[in-house]
């Protein structure tokens, strides 16, 4: 038997509930609401389900009354928009009322901020490089760990090529692989006249596929395929083949002819990847790669590259597990050395930490936080003058605050209007601190050429986004702490007596910022003086030989012979000598040496230098025992060996007794070579390494390297003229590359002349801004203190007691942030700095008080000249009206 359904429950009209909450005011919505429902239901019961809605829609209707009807979002648009207008106004009045307070505002967040303009456009540029590519979220880098017999690891971004194809043969998951190797330097000769000099880079025909550099002219896919194929850029065909067609042409490096397969466009500024040319990889390997040629072998890691293109969300565990597997029968293979392969993204590559021989530009990302530090550390410190300057003022502004809440408005108001003139503000100092920018740019990328070579800093739509968010920001940040005072504000309090504020409590906070600001100056102050001394240190350090009037000119594969003759002829040229590198400048080169005593045979890696017999003589090294080179060898019969004292120390050698060390033999590069001279330990490295194993080999090449001249004239601009002349004499194409090995010195240690240069200006930027919150503060204080001033002169206080009593509490807050400062940087330095530097300068008690007698000075004169005006004022004039 079927039973009958249930009736569906009454409940009233959906439109007009719906029309209810449309007009009704959110906060009489749930009373009005429930009173209809209660109402329904009453009516339901007693009346029936038809009229109980009847009657409810009737209620809906006659309740849309003006008091119950919310305002239209238009409205509340309007009115927000509106009050928006009333902020600005006000804030240009409050900025045209108080032009002291207002200039130390703008001028301190413009010139902070121009730093923080720098910085972003530099951060900018870094983090766009490579971004070109269209792969460039696939795109990987091998990276080489390699670990000697003594347990010494060095990280390189080079590779083995053999690497490159084991990844290419054996790894699964490997979408693509491409291989670089840099190093050829050479003549291009056109039409067997032009000679130009051309830097290019070997790779595989992989390469266009990996990476995206636009082709103009070319297949991309063949262009590298064939030996002896020549990809060059548009300028070099213009260089090479002025307005005619590149492609198809033929160029002649030595004896060996390439043809031009395609012409690339331009390479983009920010790639990390340069080059002039590209030359098929096969040019130098073959056809087929060779598994047993030199240039295949495992260890071969310092001149090539390989880059991965792996497929979306890879694995990179198992990849690296593949390279785990593929290094180590390698590795068993070699001799007391270990290689480890593993992967680096290429937005790491730029941006990432430091690697030995890099194909590119690299900024280890400490580096970039340190800059973002120091912008920040400036910016907070104009943001602190806002903040005191602001809540200093707190009893000027007060009463308006008190009467703007009187006539209806709200916290959220008050709140608005203070957070709106602060970021006016801001952003009229964004138009200031750019016009800074502009002028700053050019003085920033001129510290050092390789900033030129690094970054571009030009103008993007992007960057003037970063530029203004950067503005607002800073203005939010600086306005927040005196507008959430000022919101907070009773009105009823501040019109009957402002004096009762609680503003003193903010005095302690004021204190503090003060503190800060002047403790971070200190430190860039102490920095400062630290790094420049360090810096002249090492300059003037006694490397062991004597740099003075020397000039080291490139050889660029001329012979050497040629040059001596045409130099001999000078009479400021007093001696020349020859040599594969030059020392002390960071650049290394080393080979295994051998030594056999009673049986046993031991060997390890000491620096290698090739030079002539009028080299040490030249640069004044102090042989302790045995004697120069003796004997003249040809190339490839070298029999003798010169050694420092650091080679008798490791291998034991009457390390006391140098001349017991000499005639003893040694094997280096297969050869026996004799120990005929033991010299005083120098410095083939930088101060960053200590003094190592060191030998002087015998130059017999007669073309490369460099030609050392010593020159000795009162006129040196009339001898260098005479011997750019010489050089071209033997070389018509190449431009002379000669630099006085002082000069050369300096280069070296660029990188902590512009660290100093830079950390300078800030710190000369920080102490201007600190300068003018302190000049504000004393302003306003001596302002508000000027009856008690006087009051205190009528009672007979003299004028240096004044001073006194006005600034004895910056003078204080100064020698406090001076107690906390010097430890800080000292420690900092002591510890962590210059642990890293073998030899460098010790910390003097002078770089550490010379900061504190620097800003106690500048404190001194700004707080003594407002509190001596204040002083001098006739009280009279001040308690006329008390």
């Amino acid at each position: 038997m079927k039973t009958a359904p249930k009736p569906r429950p009454a409940h009233p009209p959906r439109w007009a509930q719906n029309l209810l909450h449309w007009y009704c005011r959110p906060d009489l919505l749930e009373d009005l609401e429930g009173d209809f429902n209660e109402y329904f239901e009453r009516n339901l019961k007693t009346k029936g389900a038809r009229r109980a809605r009847f009657i409810y829609i009737l209620d809906v209707l006659k309740f849309f009354r003006p008091y119950t009807v919310r305002k239209p979002s238009f409205l509340t648009f309007l009115i927000h928009w509106l009050m928006l207008g009333s902020y600005f106004k006000t804030s240009r009045r409050s900025l045209v009322r108080n032009k002291l307070f207002s200039t130390i505002n703008i001028v301190g967040l413009a010139v902070s901020m121009s730093v923080g303009l720098l910085v972003i456009a530099f951060l900018t540029d870094l983090f766009s490089y490579d971004q070109f590519h269209e792969k460039k979220h696939r795109i990987y880098r091998l990276l080489t760990r390699h670990e000697s017999a003594d347990k010494t690891v060095m990280n390189f971004a080079s590779t083995s090529l053999k690497a490159g194809y084991r990844v290419r043969e054996t790894i699964p998951g490997v979408e693509d692989v491409t291989l670089i190797r840099r190093g050829f330097y050479s003549d291009a000769k056109v039409n067997d006249e032009t000679i130009i000099p051309l830097e290019a880079t070997w790779a595989d025909q992989s390469f266009f596929t990996v990476f995206t550099f636009p082709m103009l002219k070319g297949n991309p896919a063949t262009a590298l395929k064939e030996p002896y194929s020549l990809v060059v850029t548009e300028k070099t065909a213009q260089k090479l083949f002025g307005e005619a067609d590149a492609l198809g042409k033929t160029v002649r490096f030595d004896t060996l002819a390439y043809t031009v397969t395609g012409v690339l466009k331009d390479l983009p500024k920010l790639s990390h990847i340069r080059f002039e040319a590209l030359i098929s990889l096969p040019s130098v390997l073959g056809p087929q790669a060779d598994p047993d040629g030199d240039l295949m072998d495992w260890d071969d890691i310092y001149q090539n590259y390989v880059y991965l293109t792996l497929p979306e969300n890879a694995n990179l565990q198992a990849i690296q597990a593949g390279l785990d597997r593929l290094s180590a029968p390698e590795n068993a293979q070699l001799d007391r050395q270990k290689i480890t392969l593993s992967l680096q993204p290429m937005n790491e590559i730029v941006l990432g930490g430091r690697l030995s021989n890099e194909i590119g530009v690299n900024i280890p990302k400490p580096v970039a936080w340190v800059l973002v530090g120091l912008a920040l550390v400036v910016i907070l410190s104009a943001g602190f003058n806002y903040t005191n300057l602001s809540i200093a003022r707190s009893m000027r502004r007060s009463r308006e605050v008190g009467i703007r809440k009187i006539v209806g408005a709200l916290k959220s108001h008050v709140l608005g209007q203070f957070m709106a003139e602060s970021v006016i503000i801001s952003v009229l100092a964004l138009i200031f601190s750019f016009v800074l920018f502009l002028l700053l740019r050019t003085q920033f990328v001129a510290l050092a050429p390789e900033l030129a070579n690094l970054v571009a800093l030009e103008l993007s739509p992007r960057l003037l986004l970063y530029f203004l968010l950067l503005a607002v920001v800073v203005g939010l940040a600086a306005g927040f702490l005196p507008a959430l005072f000022f919101s907070r504000l009773q009105a009823v309090q501040v019109l009957k007596d402002a004096s009762s504020l609680k503003v003193f409590r903010h005095v302690n906070m004021r204190k503090v910022l003060i503190f800060i600001q002047y403790t971070f100056s200190l430190i860039f102050i102490t920095t400062t003086l630290i790094g420049y001394k360090q810096y002249r240190g090492f300059l003037s350090f006694d490397l062991g030989f004597t740099t003075e009037n020397i000039l080291n000119i490139r050889m660029q594969g001329n012979k050497s012979m040629l040059l001596k003759k045409e130099l001999a002829e000078i009479p400021a040229v007093s001696q020349i000598a020859t040599s594969r590198m030059i020392t002390s400048l960071g650049s290394l080169y080393g080979s295994k040496l051998k030594y056999q005593e009673k049986g046993a045979q031991d060997s390890a890696m000491v620096w290698i230098n090739f030079v002539d017999e009028n080299y040490l003589p030249l640069h004044r090294h102090q042989i302790l025992a045995g004697t120069n080179f003796k004997n003249r060898p040809t190339s490839g019969n070298e029999t003798e060996v010169i050694v420092n004292e650091q080679v008798l120390k490791r291998f034991r050698m009457d390390y006391d007794n140098p001349a017991k060390a000499v005639g003893r033999q040694v094997i280096m590069d297969d050869k026996p070579l004799t120990i005929v001279g033991v010299l005083k330990d120098f410095h083939y490295g930088t101060m960053e390494q200590k003094i190592e194993p060191t030998v002087f080999r015998y130059s017999a090449e007669e073309s490369g390297g460099y030609l050392n001249v010593g020159l000795k004239s009162e006129d040196y601009p009339a001898a260098l003229a005479a011997i750019e002349d010489a050089w071209h004499k033997i070389d018509k194409v190449h431009p002379l590359d000669a630099k006085f090995y002082d000069d050369q010195l300096e280069d070296a240690y660029r990188q902590f002349e512009v660290m100093v240069t830079v950390i300078g200006f800030i710190t000369f930027l920080a102490i201007c801004i600190a300068s003018m919150g302190l000049f504000g503060m004393v302003v306003f204080t001596t302002e508000t203190r000027l009856k008690e001033i006087s009051i205190r002169k009528v009672m007979g206080a003299s004028e240096g007691n004044l001073i006194f009593q006005l600034s004895k509490g910056f003078l204080l807050l100064l020698a406090i942030a001076a107690l906390v400062a010097l430890p800080v940087t000292y420690l900092f330095f002591d510890q962590f700095v210059l642990t890293k530097f073998v030899y460098h300068q010790p910390i003097g008690v002078g770089e550490l008080l010379a900061s504190v007698l620097i800003v106690m000075l500048l404190a001194f004169v700004l707080i003594g000249s407002q509190t001596l005006k204040a002083a001098r004022s006739n009280p009279a004039k001040v308690l006329k009206s008390e």
